[in-house]
């Protein structure tokens, strides 16, 4: 049998064979495949554990074994107001977005990036817990790069939730698409609200609103907006972040790990 699918044979039944999990460096990479938009095509190399594989919408998911690479365009595989109108994904948009505001569009626009997130393949808990930084802090599974719960420096998101599109997005000033809050498009259109949904520049996970059938409140989690238990994707646990409806939304007060790097 050919090792790819005998690898994906006993993938199904739920075990893991060494054999299908060799630890080679980044340079060596396996052919990906496309996503449902049709859009991307992810080169996947070995060594890469399963759970990385559910970012979709990655142009490459390489590991040197220290560090996983994760590299994306940050478009977002949903339609959006932001995009040219000449672009499929193109959709007008008004009315109500996040947190029942009225719509109001900023006067930026989406644009193809060339972003590398560089996260530690064995996130760690640091000793000294560093804030995020404005900008990128994290991917989503469709390469959509998390953002924090800040505006500007120290400034609320109260005046830009507004602008946020009907999948709760909005691009910056250098075009660069990007999430605050919870990510609707992955929630309810191509996963759940208690779905893994990404990861930090930490490495650890980021799960949706939702958890065991309850809804997750800020009050119930860390100082880091998180907790660690078991999960579908680690059932032998892991430290994990949750968003919430509510500020901070992703992140609290920085990251729980050592956080690795993004470049574009």
């Amino acid at each position: 049998m050919n090792r790819l699918l005998f690898c994906a044979f006993f993938s199904a039944l739920g075990l893991t064979l060494s054999a299908c999990h060799n630890t080679e460096d980044e340079a060596s990479p396996s052919t990906g495949t496309t996503t449902g938009t049709g859009s991307t095509t992810t080169t996947v190399g070995s060594g890469v554990p399963d759970v990385y594989k559910k970012i979709y919408g990655a142009t490459s998911i390489t590991t040197d074994g220290t560090y996983v690479t994760i590299k994306t365009t940050g478009t977002p595989d949903h339609k959006s107001i932001y995009y040219a109108t000449t672009n499929s994904l193109y959709e007008t948009f008004s009315g109500k977005t996040f947190g029942d505001n009225t719509f109001s569009k900023n006067p930026n626009s989406i644009a193809t990036q060339n972003f590398t997130f560089k996260i530690p393949l064995n996130p760690k808990v640091a000793s000294t817990h560093s804030a995020t930084n404005l900008g990128a802090i994290g991917v989503s599974l469709n390469g959509v790069p998390f953002f924090n719960q800040y505006a500007g420096p120290n400034q609320p998101l109260s005046g830009e939730i507004v602008s946020f599109d009907q999948w709760w997005g909005h691009p910056a000033p250098t075009s660069e698409y990007h999430y605050h809050v919870e990510p609707k498009y992955l929630t309810t259109v191509k996963a759940t609200k208690s779905s893994l949904l990404g990861f930090l520049l930490d490495g650890f996970p980021v799960y949706g609103p939702e958890e065991n059938g309850a809804l997750v409140v800020s009050s119930s989690l860390d100082a880091y907006h998180g907790h660690a238990h078991a999960t579908a994707d680690y059932p032998n646990g892991i430290y994990h972040y949750h968003i919430t409806a509510s500020d901070p939304y992703i992140n609290g007060s920085g990251y729980y790990g050592t956080a690795g790097t993004f470049s574009k």
